[in-house]
């Protein structure tokens, strides 16, 4: 039976569209060199940054050097000055150690944001390609659907030139062709502008690319491998750490100061010839900064390191609903699937009949392409929905940790 056959080509189909595993790329395989390349931007930054924050406690050495000349009297006097000095911190109370670890903190949390945005471009990327494989699809059924209406057309005009029915009937069925005609342009459209949209931040080709076949996710797994949570639970260690830093900040502190100081003076009327000389200090400072936002101060960053414990639980709540609404999505494309398998062999059924009425004489040809197409049109429908359950996975996939 040609059904049979149909159902092979949709496996095959099927095989064309769907990568065989969903780890044979890399998850940035499907945006561009460009985008890639920002990205590695984002990471170099965040590394710097990071860097930068960690070692803010150790005070800069400061180099200083002046030259001046000037003529109050008769005669011109040139003066010079250098020095070294530094003033480092010790102890902080713990504020050094602490700095540290925010710093280590704030590059996770920050490595965690772009991985996030860079999931997200990859998923568009994804998602665009899904769609625009899943629009040929519905393009291939709407051609089958304007054959029927062509069809259906030509039966019609056979009946009005029999002088079985009324003109009106006619009109119908041209007004029908031309309706499924209209919505064949508009598939084709639309797909021209998911092509446009996917070009712009993916070097792949469309044709050629294959998306991956992603598998159902339990709730557990989902959770628990979500880089969404993981971003919000290095804000709450960073939050934590902040807060840390920020008392410290008003604790007393211990530093270091030393410093190489060198002058050279010419011509003063009050010596003789040029005067030279050079020193050093060192010793120990202790102070204890006074501030009437203290308290206000440690208090903002203790609200936002509670604020954030609270801000993961209602992360969580948000995450068990969407997979929740997925899952019951997934449900409703799966009773689809069956209702078109049953149509199919209801369809196959009445085409095995027709053809043996068409062989018998009682049915035209017009009769067997119908049910044909019908058959043809259910297969279809099959890999649409697929398509469908497949954007609603990508939906998760794109907080979860392991590769798309």
């Amino acid at each position: 039976m040609k059904a049979s056959s149909l159902l092979i080509a949709l496996s095959v189909l099927c095989s064309t569209v769907f990568a065989s595993d969903a780890k044979d790329q890399p998850l940035d395989a499907y945006i561009s060199k460009n985008k890639k390349e920002q990205f590695k931007y984002d990471y170099d930054k965040v590394e710097s940054d990071s860097s930068k924050l960690r070692d803010s406690w150790i005070a800069p050495l400061n180099l200083q050097y002046s030259y001046s000349k000037s003529n109050p009297y008769s005669q011109e006097q040139t003066s010079e000055n250098a020095a070294i000095k530094m003033d480092q911190p010790i102890f902080q109370s713990g504020g050094i150690y602490y700095g540290i670890k925010f710093a280590e903190a704030s590059r996770i949390y920050s490595n965690y944001s772009v991985e996030v945005a860079k999931r997200k471009l990859v998923k568009d990327a994804i998602s665009l390609l899904m769609q625009i494989k899943q629009m040929d699809l519905k393009i291939q059924k709407q051609n089958l659907q304007i054959k029927n209406s062509e069809i259906n057309l030509a039966q019609i005009k056979e009946q009005y030139s029999n002088g079985q029915i009324d003109s009106g009937f006619l009109d119908n069925a041209m007004i029908d062709r031309n309706t499924v005609i209209q919505a064949l342009y508009d598939l084709e459209t639309n797909k021209e502008r998911l092509i446009s949209k996917f070009n712009a931040i993916s070097d792949m080709s469309y044709a050629d690319a294959k998306i991956p076949h992603l598998e159902i996710l339990d709730e557990e797994k989902f959770l628990k491998y979500n880089i969404v949570l993981n971003m919000s639970e290095s804000d709450i260690e960073k939050n934590k750490y902040n807060k840390d830093v920020t008392v410290a900040k008003y604790l007393p502190k211990i530093s270091i100061t030393a410093g190489y100081n060198w002058s050279k003076s010419e011509n003063n009327r009050y010596q003789f010839g040029a005067n030279e000389k050079d020193y050093y200090d060192y010793g120990v400072k202790a102070y204890i900064p006074i501030d009437i936002n203290t308290f206000r101060d440690i208090e903002s960053s203790r609200i936002d390191y509670l604020k954030s414990k609270v801000v993961i639980e209602d992360r969580k709540r948000e995450l068990k609903a969407l997979f929740e609404q997925v899952m019951q999505n997934i449900k409703n494309f799966n009773k689809k699937k069956l209702l078109s398998i049953e149509n199919r062999e209801l369809y196959e059924k009445l085409l095995s009949e027709t053809k043996d009425m068409y062989s018998a004489g009682y049915k035209t040809s017009y009769d067997v392409d119908l049910l044909q197409n019908s058959v043809e049109i259910q297969i279809i429908d099959l890999s649409i929905f697929e398509i469908d359950k497949q954007l609603e996975l990508l939906t998760l996939y794109e907080m979860y940790k392991h590769e798309i």
